[in-house]
């Protein structure tokens, strides 16, 4: 990367708006002379991700797919699962396993039952996340946000772990929000009550929350396995439409596209540069990020929260806080 790539690139960050629409993309794949993704082989990789029946998951999947991997999506719907499963068969191979990741015992089902169909998996992506407008409670009685987006994906990164270490290679990977960086690392407020439930400010805190805890798993695995988080910047996807359409209205035209959105997230699955040879860091458009634009989530950021957070998020999942020293 050349120091006027770095110029244009720390323009378009501190601007926020250019950089995280399709300007973003477009201006970087030239700058830095991105490796197209279908130029990967991926053939005999396994690739797990959640809530890819639409937007950003679907994209990826479909590309990733087209490069020869076998992905297995996790998904609450099993109609749509179905129907993204068998198109995604006409160009490669998929499977699928249908779960709620908001519900803890789904989630322990669906990793038992793609331990059973795989000696090792390559990469596990946390994609599924929806922002919900109205206060709901998991089965397990936890707000449906928090469980969905962190306990549930906490929670299959442990019982997966054995089958990414298998890899040699594994790969742990986050979609998070450029939402999450209006929210600061607060472990009090993370799970909303019915009382003062925000849908935009839950979804901004439990992103928040998955930066941190990818940053964590990546300290406590020590490269054994590559943990990565990323964000997709602001893109045209059923979800921003359903949730966030006075947003898309007047972004609409500069919003990116699906494909835009997931490029990175498929390259950080796909290279073997590196992706590889980092890990723990924060990415957009291929480059890593700060996780922090403002001083006040900067100062909530102490060792004590971070702590906090991961025996918060062990207890609330059902495990023990040293459960990572496990083999």
């Amino acid at each position: 990367m050349s120091a006027a790539a770095d110029a244009v690139d720390g323009a378009l960050e501190l601007l926020v708006v250019p950089s995280f629409t399709r300007l973003g993309p477009a201006v970087r794949a030239r700058l830095d002379h991105w490796r197209p993704l279908d130029a990967y082989d991926l053939s005999g990789r396994v690739v797990v991700i959640t809530g890819a029946t639409s937007g950003l998951g679907l994209a990826a999947a479909r590309r990733l797919v087209a490069d020869g991997a076998h992905v297995e999506i996790v998904a609450r719907n099993f109609v749509k699962a179905t129907a993204v499963r068998d198109e995604l068969r006409e160009q490669g191979s998929a499977g699928i396993v249908v779960a709620d990741t908001g519900d803890l015992d789904a989630v322990r089902a669906a990793a038992a039952e793609l331990t059973r169909r795989h000696d090792a998996i390559d990469v596990l992506i946390h994609n599924a996340g929806a922002l919900d407008k109205t206060f709901v409670r998991s089965p397990q009685g936890a707000e449906q946000t928090v469980a969905s987006q962190v306990l549930g994906p906490h929670l299959l990164s442990a019982l997966l772990l054995p089958s990414l270490r298998a890899a040699g290679t594994g790969r742990l990977l986050w979609v998070s929000s450029g939402g999450m960086y209006t929210q600061p690392l607060a472990v009090d407020e993370l799970e909303m009550t019915a009382d003062d439930y925000d849908g935009t400010t839950a979804y901004a805190r439990a992103k928040r929350a998955q930066v941190t805890l990818a940053e964590m798993w990546a300290s406590r695995l020590r490269g054994e396995v590559v943990v990565h988080a990323m964000h997709p910047g602001w893109a045209d996807t059923p979800g921003v439409r359903t949730s966030l359409p006075g947003f898309r209205r007047v972004m609409g035209p500069l919003l990116r596209s699906a494909e835009q959105g997931s490029d990175t997230l498929v390259w950080l699955a796909a290279d073997d540069g590196l992706p590889l040879d980092t890990t723990g860091r924060f990415w957009l458009d291929r480059r890593p990020r700060s996780i922090h634009k403002l001083p006040t989530t900067r100062r909530s950021d102490t060792a004590q929260e971070r702590a906090r957070l991961w025996d918060w998020c062990a207890a609330r999942a059902g495990l023990e806080p040293g459960f990572l020293d496990a083999r």
